[in-house]
């Protein structure tokens, strides 16, 4: 199968993903074997630390899944230490300007394209590639996906859309909302005022968009808006079936 990068690439495929905030290779193994074209271990919310994301990048080994890790701000050490642990692209969050764009994408290219330091000791292993074929192998397969979260990207993102080397865009709605005062009220009409805008200027960019989607019908009306990829949370699925086998049990009424 092709890389999450070509995947993207195909304007008629449509991509799944996990945002895994669990911190177990347990529960990524069976999301990667489940057939996800993505998961994304958060590394800015949750309890996810780097010996936990080390192993739930090993555990998509084996699968067509790419491991992409959320790091918890636009920091290029923080870009480093994922890539090196096996990452296959990076989830930039807070990105605001087109400049931040700029310092995300090269924060994933080695010079002198980019600013990442050498040293894939670890991820040379999940990608067999050996130590100084690394380089050949993986950079041209990175991922850099933009969380669009602020009023301050909506304004500036044509500009944004402009920068080379950006992959995807997701709009995140619960950061999003909440920075334009209406948090949770996605169908206030600020809010899908800011979410249009995206859209377009994603469109006019060929820029792939994906966004949340923890129901089938949520994903259809995705798709047909032309979203190209939908993400569901593992810890909200497993919550909701707990709550459902919980109303199983329940006295009828």
């Amino acid at each position: 199968m092709p890389p999450l990068k070509a995947k993207l690439q195909e304007p008629d495929r449509r991509l799944s993903c996990v945002l895994c905030t669990i911190p177990s290779a347990t529960v990524t193994q069976a999301v990667a074997a489940a057939g996800m074209d993505a998961v994304i271990i958060d590394l800015e919310h949750g309890a996810v630390d780097h010996g936990s994301a080390h192993a739930m990048i090993a555990a998509t080994a084996g699968t067509d899944c790419a491991p992409l890790v959320r790091v918890a701000e636009n920091d290029p050490a923080q870009v480093k230490r994922a890539l090196d642990l096996g990452a296959e692209g990076i989830v930039f969050p807070m990105i605001r300007t087109a400049q931040e764009a700029v310092k995300a994408v090269a924060s994933l290219r080695y010079p002198p394209d980019g600013v990442r330091g050498f040293g894939p000791f670890l991820a040379q292993s999940r990608w067999q590639t050996g130590l100084m074929g690394y380089r050949a192998e993986m950079e041209p397969r990175m991922i850099c996906c933009l969380l669009v979260e602020t009023r301050e990207s909506i304004e500036n993102i044509d500009e944004i859309c402009a920068v080379p080397g950006i992959d995807i865009l997701i709009p995140a709605q619960f950061d999003l909302s909440t920075d334009l005062g209406i948090p949770g009220q996605f169908e206030h009409p600020d809010f899908t005022a800011a979410i249009a805008r995206v859209e377009t200027a994603a469109a006019a960019a060929g820029l792939p968009l994906g966004n949340v989607a923890l129901a089938a019908r949520q994903a259809e009306a995705l798709f047909a808006r032309g979203y190209r990829m939908v993400a569901g949370f593992d810890v909200l699925w497993l919550q909701a079936k707990a709550a459902e086998m919980k109303s199983w049990c329940d006295a009828p009424a």
